[in-house]
């Protein structure tokens, strides 16, 4: 928001004169700051002045803009050739690139082939390991139920035995 805009709102939202002028002092105190003084603003002899070595200054570059644009010619052709080298060099390149690509695509291409075949021989594996483990867990079950029956008739013998032995020994 600009400053007179600022100072009319603040003015016409004032209650009474004293606010009014201290705002007026306030806004004027900001301008000052802002405003360059007296000194500061360049005269006319000043800005003549001024203008004649801006125009000395500026033939000086003209021709120091001349002589670089000569230069420039020069650097330009032979940067022209250097820059047609590298392109042919980037063509060989491209090409070279192009050959190794299509090696490393066949290479891969072999290498997910035999990754494939492994892959199936050790899914086949792991079905042949979930056999034999279904297997080993079945003769386990039957082996722990014959040891539990096994356990059961000894305890039953031995509980036999001692009530025998209680019979026998009163």
């Amino acid at each position: 928001m600009g400053v007179a805009v600022k100072l009319y709102e603040q003015l016409a939202e004032a209650v009474d004169d004293q606010t009014r002028i201290r705002l007026l002092a306030e806004a004027i105190g900001q301008l000052e700051r802002i405003w360059p003084s007296a000194d500061e603003i360049p005269q006319r002899h000043d800005l003549r002045e001024m203008e004649l070595r801006l125009q000395k200054e500026i033939e000086i570059v003209r021709k120091e803009i001349e002589i670089v644009r000569g230069e420039n010619k020069d650097m330009e052709l032979r940067l022209q050739k250097e820059i047609e080298g590298v392109r042919k060099e980037i063509k060989d390149l491209e090409l070279r690139l192009q050959k190794e690509i299509e090696i490393v695509r066949k290479e891969i291409k072999d290498l997910e082939l035999r990754l494939s075949k492994e892959i199936k021989q050790v899914e086949l594996q792991v079905q042949e390991a979930r056999i034999e483990i279904k297997a080993t867990e079945a003769s386990l079950r039957m082996a722990i139920h014959r040891q539990t029956l096994w356990v059961v008739g000894a305890v039953g013998t031995v509980v036999g035995l001692i009530r025998v032995l209680e019979w026998l020994l009163p």
